[in-house]
């Protein structure tokens, strides 16, 4: 049973790197984005014809790979091109997708319990890859959240100091009268930003 365990926790190993794929800078142009949009799909007519060669559940092995890195790599494109915090979590979920599709085929060699503990094993590593991916997407957003409260508070700060030190130097100009009087409320207005 250790040999098991040990075997399906290789094929996950394996699937996950043979999905892996590249990573661009962000802000790139629309030409860009086409441009590897085409290769990407290139690269995955290219992978899948490779494929034609192998036989049985090695090919089908062979086809879920190729899928699964066309995928993994146009929803990581999707993430660098538009650059959001929903971009980047379906690029992890499209990552977690394509290792689960590749893990379960590679148990279709296997036969009984060993087959279902396989895909038990294959469907357990889906469900944590999917939650550590909305789990870094609620870490995003609370950080986001977190900076917008800073920055909200800061400015509120600000607003209040300014408040402050406009009614000192409003009160200092109750001490004075006529044209004095409205002189220094007008330059205390004019110096703490009031109307």
């Amino acid at each position: 049973m250790k040999t098991l365990t040990n075997s399906c926790q290789a094929l996950l190993i394996v699937a996950a790197l043979f999905t892996g794929s590249t990573v661009l800078a962000a802000g790139m142009s629309h030409s860009e984005y086409s441009a590897k949009k085409d290769q990407i799909s290139a690269e995955y007519k290219a992978d899948k014809a490779a494929c034609d060669k192998l036989e049985g559940n090695n090919k089908d092995v062979c086809v879920e790979k190729a899928k699964g890195k066309e995928k993994v790599a146009k929803a990581e494109l999707e993430a660098n091109y538009k650059n959001t915090t929903k971009a980047r979590y379906d690029a992890r979920v499209a990552q977690a997708d394509a290792d689960y599709d590749v893990a379960k085929e590679k148990c279709d060699d296997m036969s009984g319990n060993q087959k279902d503990v396989c895909v038990k094993q294959a469907k357990a590593a889906h469900t944590k890859a999917k939650a550590d991916a909305k789990v870094a997407r609620t870490d995003r957003d609370a950080t986001r959240t977190a900076e917008n409260k800073r920055a909200n508070a800061r400015e509120d700060a600000r607003e209040d100091t300014r408040d402050a030190q406009y009614k000192a130097a409003a009160e200092k100009c109750d001490a004075m009268s006529g044209a004095a009087k409205d002189q220094c409320v007008r330059d205390a207005k004019a110096h703490y930003g009031k109307t």
